[in-house]
């Protein structure tokens, strides 16, 4: 019987088993950021402690970054974001970290600068004190999400005590229609199998339509795994990870690297492997999607009706978003639109919301903002020219950092908003209005919406461009 990959990597770096049932895990990689570190570093110090390995831990900072091009230079207006930022750069400094600061040319949102560095390998452990590090398993990886008290464990020790996880394997078939991307697979997934069906798993992303996506749209699948309750997501790494990472600063190179590909290669899932569940999506069949509610498992494609409410929480939810079941989600006005985020924050995104809106503006009603995920997206593109793009239709093009996925910083939603966003959550209060409202959907819908001032289907602007 053959071995899933997640079997695979967790056996290479299991220390132990501990008393409680738990398994002492070595953590390859380490990654901090301003909101979830202070805390640990504290504890640490607290307990006389230091940090075991600081060559293994790389903080960026992202969450409370303004990205404003005036202010993104300046100080911090929100002193509680300016003590974040300082004790980061205090805590880096006394413990001899590397921090990608707000003056570092690789400094960005934390789960796109690993990836783009060469930080994030194939068959490793990664950890970082943020739900959406699931992100890097794109690579081969098993990637973990950690409370503020696992970064005090990994800094001391380089080590998690985790429980292992079941592995639901998840086949997408099919070719993509043109309009339709991976934001929309992992969307149209969640609303199939629900925003709790992944607790107690790792869900490894598997089929030809997985196959034949590149690298930043695997990151996109991975980034939204705990979108549906999952733990882990991953897909095998292939000669599409190993051409990503060829040539990255962090990676391996020259016959380094060619050794490298043959270790990674190992970390497959074979082909007999088993898992304790598996699930077929036709990919072909899915269409862009759009959410209607306030968690991202209520979603429809673009094409659909608004469902009459089949929980309290579904009729909370439409209460909360002021929609109606049974009208079209196509129509719905919108007042800001935001494409940015660790889930669709690459130049890829860029691309394709430039596409859709070369020789178009943005309704005079809507705000549209854009963020790269990083200074290394930024200047890929404003060399492409896709600034001009952005700013040309009207957009603001923006310094990098998380800004309105979250708004930890000066991106906000006032009031009652409705925001078309590129981001991963839809909770209440997420854009930073407690009654401000988001509808989850690709880069390139955002930007179908924004030109429009309403939620439609992006194919039909493709179609006439």
């Amino acid at each position: 019987m053959g071995h899933t990959l997640f079997q695979k990597v967790w056996a290479a770096h299991a220390v132990r088993t501990l008393r409680t049932g738990r398994t002492q895990i070595l953590v390859g990689r380490h990654f901090i950021h301003e909101v979830t570190s202070p805390q640990a570093f504290e504890m640490l110090r607290a307990r006389g402690g230091t940090v075991a390995f600081p060559d293994r831990t790389i903080a960026t900072l992202d969450h409370v970054v303004p990205t404003d091009a005036a202010a993104a230079g300046a100080l911090f207006e929100d002193p509680v974001a300016e003590a974040m930022a300082v004790a980061l750069e205090r805590n880096c400094a006394q413990f001899g970290i590397t921090l990608l600061g707000r003056r570092d040319g690789r400094q960005g949102i934390v789960h796109v600068i690993g990836p783009e560095l060469g930080l994030t390998q194939p068959g490793m452990t990664i950890a970082c004190g943020d739900s959406h590090t699931s992100t890097h398993g794109a690579f081969g990886a098993l990637a973990f999400g950690i409370g503020t008290s696992q970064v005090r464990d990994v800094l001391a020790s380089q080590s998690l005590a985790l429980e292992p996880l079941r592995v639901r394997r998840v086949a997408f078939r099919g070719a993509l229609r043109d309009g339709v991307y991976a934001k929309d697979l992992v969307l149209a997934m969640i609303g199939r199998l629900g925003v709790n069906a992944g607790v107690g798993y790792a869900y490894e992303y598997a089929g030809p339509t997985v196959a034949a996506l590149d690298m930043e749209q695997r990151m996109t699948l991975c980034n939204m795994a705990v979108e549906g309750g999952a733990r882990v997501g991953y897909v095998s790494p292939d000669d599409t990870t190993f051409r990503y990472l060829e040539g990255r600063p962090f990676a391996p190179d020259g016959r380094a690297f060619q050794s490298a590909v043959q270790w990674w290669r190992s970390f497959r899932s074979d082909a007999d492997a088993v898992f304790d569940d598996e699930v077929a999506i036709d990919a072909g069949s899915v269409e862009p999607m759009v959410t209607w509610g306030t968690n991202p498992g209520q979603v429809v494609p673009v094409s659909g009706r608004i469902p009459a409410p089949a929980t309290q929480d579904a009729a909370q939810s439409l209460e909360f978003m002021r929609l109606e079941s049974g009208h079209s989600i196509a129509g719905t006005p919108v007042d800001v639109a935001f494409i940015g985020s660790c889930t669709n924050g690459r130049v890829s995104d860029l691309r394709d919301a430039a596409r859709v809106l070369r020789g178009r503006h943005v309704h005079p009603r809507v705000r549209a903002l854009v963020v790269p995920g990083s200074a290394g997206v930024k200047r890929a593109a404003e060399q492409e020219q896709l600034h001009r793009v952005f700013e040309d239709a009207g957009f603001e093009w923006r310094a990098p950092g998380c800004s309105l996925c979250l708004a930890m910083n000066p991106d906000r939603l006032i009031g009652r908003q409705l925001c078309a966003s590129s981001s991963n959550r839809n909770f209440k209060g997420r854009q930073g209005s407690p009654t401000g409202r988001t509808l989850l959907m690709s880069p390139a819908m955002v930007a179908a919406a924004a030109i429009a001032g309403e939620v439609c289907d992006v194919r039909e602007m493709l179609a006439s461009a």
